[in-house]
């Protein structure tokens, strides 16, 4: 049960292989942190090549959805054949109606690595171009603008679309590396964090062409296209958290073979006049690809938006998992708490994997017990914040590790519809692309985090108690009525009801679309995003938590000797006056990927 963020087995390897087979969320995460480049290997594009000459094939024999046809309540509506290219470049620009903020630079990057590695699976039919294409944004540090409203968990269509006219040169490009810009403030790259890199800098520059596939096929498949910088007048450079755009797109390269009949229209879609005052430095940017018939459908037949959010959700959320450990642990020592609760032979009697991990862990990281302390006799139980942590821990390891599991399942599969069978035979018509068991994954996580951040809110108040800590109240100092740290009860509590929001299930809602033919839809994408905003949430709970059981401990005569001590206690301020606390709790927020990789 290795974590993304504990070493994992190519931590050190500056590439993530784009297969269509083998890519994990750890690796999804790192082409979206910009910490390694896409690779290509040779097999894998030439299995998309055969998939996009099998759709070309059973095309001729008879009529695809989507390229022959229109699309939703449009199915039985035809398609001339001389029509199909401009049938999908409409396709294109009618789905492009996203709405709402612009996504961060790392949710983009996630999204169009799922995509790339998708369509490498095979059975798409798509154009490889398109896999070209998008290696090479991510290699260059650039993306397209996506809008955050569009998805209800039956395929990103609003967000691939307007990935798709950037791809053919219809929308600009946008610059800028994930470092630091739409990650959660709690993920942010740390120095020293075992099993994390640091994102590079040097997205923006020209890269060696035709470096993003290993070897030319042997089957006589050409290697990846090469692209060259945009030659025109620049225009405003700038990354998607500014605003600007990245200037003006590259001239696509002369590619031999049946080119396609149409080339996207200059009128298609309004360029933006360069913005005064801002910089005009114009990154290499990947040729436009030219759109070939059956090329739309086939791009936009995915949920690879969400399929990434939820890969970076579940790779933060993992990490404050084991973070929790290291702060229970500490609240525990704080108030002298019992290690009864976490004894190895009371969990063999319960087999639950998670909560007998999150109970090793606590007893792992308490290091060994110390000399009872505080007030009068030992307690025969403690409260439910420690005594009832591994079996409200438990569950959220458990769900973040079934999360894993179905990602990895999707972004290793193709979910086009239609299919194009593996052997190049059948065009199979199905809802694959309907993504119930990732939102209802999504769910049951953000339900488990909000069950352990409760937990984590229970031992903050706890900490404050004198009757268990036998210390002044809300640990204050100073003349009678000092307040302490009783502020952070409310800010916990604060962050607890936005995570409570969050958990609130995506999954329960409903819609009928399409005149009813698609009277149903698993809404995935808002899960995802519910689980992205409670990455914030929890991170702040953990981190007020942090801050009091650090300052409890300083009262102690002998503070434990552990590493999560030894850290946290670096770290954070000393002072105990009445004072403003937000500074406390942004160092404790920023130290959590530490405490997870002790």
């Amino acid at each position: 049960m290795d974590s993304a963020t504990r070493a994992p087995r190519d931590a050190e390897d500056t590439r993530v292989a784009l297969d269509g087979r083998h890519l994990s969320p750890a690796g999804v995460v790192r082409l979206a942190d910009a910490a390694a480049e896409p690779v290509v290997p040779r097999e894998a594009l030439a299995r998309a090549h055969r998939s996009w000459r099998a759709a070309g094939r059973l095309a001729a024999g008879g009529r695809l959805y989507g390229r022959g046809t229109g699309v939703g309540a449009h199915r039985s509506v035809p398609v001339d054949s001389r029509d199909e290219a401009e049938h999908g470049l409409r396709l294109l620009r009618s789905h492009a109606g996203g709405a709402g903020a612009v996504l961060p630079a790392r949710q983009i990057r996630a999204m169009l690595a799922v995509r790339a590695n998708q369509l490498l699976a095979g059975g798409s039919g798509i154009q490889p171009a398109f896999v070209t294409a998008l290696t090479e944004a991510l290699r260059l540090g650039v993306h397209p603008a996506v809008n955050e409203y569009g998805g209800l968990g039956t395929g990103d269509l609003t967000a691939l679309a307007q990935t798709g006219l950037t791809l053919i040169g219809e929308r600009p490009w946008l610059n800028g590396t994930p470092a630091g810009a739409g990650r959660s403030r709690a993920m942010a790259p740390q120095q020293g964090v075992p099993g994390r890199r640091d994102p590079g800098d040097g997205l923006g520059g020209s890269l060696t062409p035709g470096a993003l596939v290993e070897n030319t096929p042997a089957d006589g498949v050409p290697p990846a296209r090469g692209y060259r910088a945009a030659q025109t007048s620049p225009g405003p450079g700038g990354g998607a958290e500014t605003g600007h755009r990245a200037g003006p797109v590259a001239e696509p390269e002369h590619r031999p073979g049946p080119a396609a009949e149409m080339s996207p229209r200059p009128g298609g879609a309004a360029r933006e006049a360069p913005l005064a005052g801002t910089a005009t430095a114009v990154p290499a940017l990947p040729a436009p690809v030219v759109p070939q018939p059956g090329d739309a459908l086939a791009l936009l037949s995915s949920n690879a938006l969400t399929l990434g959010q939820a890969a970076l959700a579940c790779h933060d959320l993992d990490v404050l998992l084991r973070a929790t450990h290291a702060v229970a642990a500490l609240s525990l020592a704080a108030v002298s708490g019992s290690l009864e609760a976490y004894a190895d032979q009371v969990h063999a009697l319960r087999p639950y994997p998670g909560a007998a991990r999150a109970a090793a862990e606590v007893r792992r990281l308490s290091g060994p017990p110390g000399p009872p302390h505080g007030t009068g006799e030992q307690r025969i139980q403690d409260p439910f914040g420690f005594r009832a942590f591994p079996q409200a821990h438990g569950p959220a390891l458990q769900a973040a590790d079934a999360l894993r599991h179905i990602v990895e399942v999707e972004v290793n599969c193709p979910s086009e519809n239609p299919l194009i069978s593996a052997d190049g035979t059948t065009a199979y018509h199905h809802g694959g692309f309907y993504a119930a068991p990732l939102g209802l994954a999504l769910d049951a996580l953000d339900l488990a985090v909000l069950q352990t951040a409760q937990l984590s809110a229970a031992r903050l108040a706890a900490l404050g108690r004198p009757d268990l800590t036998g210390l002044p109240a809300f640990l204050a100092e100073g003349p009678p009525g000092s307040s302490g740290t009783m502020i952070l009860e409310y800010t916990a509590n604060s962050a607890l009801a936005e995570l409570r929001a969050c958990a609130a299930p995506a999954s329960a809602g409903h819609a009928v679309l399409s005149h009813g033919l698609e009277e149903a839809a698993s809404f995935a994408s808002q899960a995802a995003r519910q689980a992205l905003r409670a990455v914030d949430a929890y991170a702040t709970v953990l981190a007020c938590e942090l801050v009091v059981a650090v300052r409890a401990l300083r009262r102690r005569a002998r503070p434990p000797r552990t590493a999560a001590f030894a850290v946290a206690a670096a770290a954070l301020p000393a002072g105990t006056e009445d004072r403003p606390l937000t500074a406390d709790v942004t160092t404790a927020t920023e130290i959590l990927p530490v405490l997870a990789g002790l």
